[in-house]
């Protein structure tokens, strides 16, 4: 696995993550090109942008979010699982907020109707 400049905490989750989903170094490919937007003659002489393609499943990402590109490699590898994630349809975390937020609404409007019901 490619270590990343990020905390060890994040490299350790993202070999996880790959691993439990399946997905492989070998059936990524990856292609760096020049990003666009604020950067000014750097953006025009680098290229810090991160293309990944997932083979098997057709997934295509793209990051240019840093000036970095060892750091844009691990947020295009980071947005990949996360699609493919949601793709194998498990419980995300995403997910998972989704459905305390809901309960929670749920629980305050019950709590609403009896409040101003008694009232």
């Amino acid at each position: 696995m490619i270590l990343f400049p990020v905390s060890e905490e994040k490299n350790r989750w993202l070999k996880e993550k790959m691993e439990a989903l399946g997905i492989h170094e070998k059936d990524i490919e990856e292609k760096f090109i020049r990003s666009s937007g604020r950067g000014g003659q750097k953006v025009n002489k680098t290229s810090t942008c991160v293309y990944l393609k997932h083979l098997p499943t057709g997934i295509e990402v793209k990051s240019m979010r840093e000036r970095n590109q060892s750091l844009n490699r691990f947020l295009a590898r980071r947005e990949l699982v996360m699609r493919i994630e949601k793709l194998s349809r498990q419980l995300t975390r995403e997910k998972l907020m989704v459905e305390k937020a809901r309960r929670q609404k749920s629980k305050r409007r019950k709590r609403a109707r009896l409040k101003y019901k008694r009232g």
